[in-house]
């Protein structure tokens, strides 16, 4: 068998479709990037047909598919279409969602995911989470989410998609000043990076470089990583607007990274970093150890909590920082303000979605008071959502802040967005029973011990750096440290694909310590298998980065 038919039998049909797909659309997407001007006209159109928008979206990705699971829980609810239009007529879209989530239309986390199904009284509904992608979306980029809450989402992410994120993207960084940004990407290999390419691309300034957190050529990484990002710098190539390849900088080279920012500042110019907030911090970390300001450089962060500690690390060295909250399952939810309240004030993109809460009166079960519970609007969306939570929770809040976005329509602040159920650390996110699994099961079948010794702790440190430490109890038989860092990182990254991305990238951070210790039990007496400490602000997760 060739070199290139072992590729193309490891590739899975979906994925070679859609490469295909993309690569044959790419040029024309390359070569028609969207101003300022055309970007800020789009937004009043989205503005004011947002009810317009989703009522036309709701009849035919819901009530035009007879499998949509939305469809049973509105039927279930008494509301056909006529209804719904009366509904949002009468009450204002955010009322209507409101009323909808009173009557049971919503899906919890564990509904949105397949894990179970959403019971309404009497009646059992089955969430298979493949019928609720856009039945109009094509195929050009298989987004991925980390699987933190359940299997693993696969999103069709389209180049439709991606110039309806650039309409905003284009007025955040118009807002930011940032039109003559020199921009770069340090993340993980993947969907999402490639995405993040386009998403650049699509404004008319592409990144001039991609720095990545995992070795494109290492032996582990699944094929398709690769030769995706081959596929689009040769097609990029052709359609003369060059993209860069991905130039392997793991987080412990960060420096180099710097050096290269400041290089740019002496220049005269501004460097702009799109990566996960603990890499921002690190980075700004060792530069400021070795003496380089980074005065005006500008980083956009996503895939993590920023934190006031993040943030501040971040400041020292005279950068600037902006949030961004995303998910795969949603794409872009939220951008930060410009002139913020709080260290993670975000701005709601209101032409994109539609945002509610529970609030302390309405029994949602899965749902606390707080939960961030997110409607599309768009026709683009890679998945359609109606009252789904994605498993977050935040303030919610409608002030004056006086800032460019404020003044585009975005009114809606979130902040403190914090997930009630997973872990992240380095950008990377777990889903939980794959800890216990390898808590419980793995480690104490290897080295011995039972399913309370093994407890896996995250802090964030003073400067705002995540650090994991395993904790093993001292009554199991002495141990090489190494050893068992190796076997839980083997284990939590037993896949070939994301799982993998995951383990290389703890693996290449250094993020895990192993200690001697007793886990450490909650105010309720529990040992959980993931202790969490040293956060000011409390458990944090916001959802992967898109």
């Amino acid at each position: 068998m060739t070199s290139i038919a072992r590729l193309v039998s490891s590739i899975p049909v979906q994925d070679i479709v859609a490469g295909a797909r993309l690569l044959r659309s790419l040029p024309g997407f390359l070569r028609n990037p969207i101003g300022v001007e055309q970007a800020r006209a789009i937004l009043r159109r989205r503005l004011e047909h947002r009810e317009g928008d989703f009522l036309a979206l709701a009849r035919t990705a819901i009530y035009g598919q007879a499998a949509s699971p939305y469809r049973k829980l509105l039927r279930l609810a008494g509301c056909e279409y006529g209804d719904l239009e009366r509904l949002v007529g009468g009450e204002g879209l955010e009322g209507a969602l409101c009323a909808l989530l009173q009557r049971g239309v919503y899906l919890t986390v564990d509904e949105l995911k397949g894990r179970r199904p959403a019971v309404r009284g009497s009646t059992v509904v089955a969430v298979d989470p493949v019928r609720l992608r856009n039945p109009s979306s094509a195929f050009h980029v298989a987004g991925e989410s980390s699987g933190s809450r359940g299997p693993r989402t696969r999103a069709p992410f389209d180049l439709a998609l991606i110039r309806d994120r650039a309409v905003d993207l284009s007025l955040v960084l118009d807002a930011r000043g940032g039109g003559r940004w020199l921009h770069a990407l340090w993340e993980v290999p993947g969907g999402a990076a490639i995405v993040h390419l386009l998403d650049f691309s699509a404004v008319g300034t592409p990144p001039i470089r991609w720095f990545s957190q995992v070795s494109p050529t290492a032996s582990d990484l699944h094929p398709r990583y690769r030769w995706s990002a081959r596929g689009v710098r040769w097609v990029s190539l052709l359609a003369g607007t060059p993209l860069p390849r991905p130039d392997y900088v793991p987080l412990r080279d960060s420096l180099s990274i710097a050096r290269w920012m400041a290089k740019i500042l002496g220049n005269a110019g501004t460097p702009h970093l799109y990566t996960f907030p603990s890499s921002a911090v690190g980075l700004c970390q060792a530069a400021r150890e070795a003496g380089i300001a980074l005065r005006g450089a500008q980083f956009t962060l996503a895939g993590e909590p920023i934190t006031a500690a993040r943030l501040a690390t971040i400041r020292a060295v005279g950068a600037e920082a902006v949030p961004r909250y995303a998910c795969i399952e949603a794409s872009i939810v939220a951008e930060g303000c410009l002139a913020p309240a709080a260290a993670d004030d975000l701005h709601l993109l209101h032409d994109v979605h539609a945002l509610v809460q529970p609030g302390p009166d309405v029994a949602t079960p899965g749902l606390p008071a707080g939960a961030l519970v997110i409607s599309s609007l768009r026709p683009t969306a890679p998945l359609i959502l109606l009252n789904v939570s994605l498993g977050d929770q935040a303030q919610l809040a409608h002030r004056e802040c006086g800032c460019p976005l404020e003044r585009l329509g975005w009114t809606t602040h979130l902040h403190t967005v914090r997930s009630f159920e997973k872990l992240t650390a380095g950008g990377m996110t777990f889903l939980d029973r794959d800890l216990i699994r390898v808590l419980e099961v793995a480690l104490p079948a290897r080295f011995g011990g039972g399913p309370t010794d093994y407890q896996l702790q995250e802090e964030e440190t003073r400067d705002g750096r995540p650090r994991l430490r395993l904790l093993v109890h001292p009554s199991v038989s002495p141990l090489d440290n190494d050893a068992v860092a190796d076997a839980f990182l083997e284990a939590i990254g037993g896949g070939s694909g994301v799982e993998r991305v995951m383990e290389l990238h703890w693996r290449q951070a250094g993020l895990l310590r192993v200690e001697r210790g007793a886990p450490l039990a909650g105010t309720t007496g529990k040992i959980l298998h993931l202790h969490q400490q040293g956060r000011a602000t409390g458990r944090s997760d916001p959802r992967s980065a898109t």
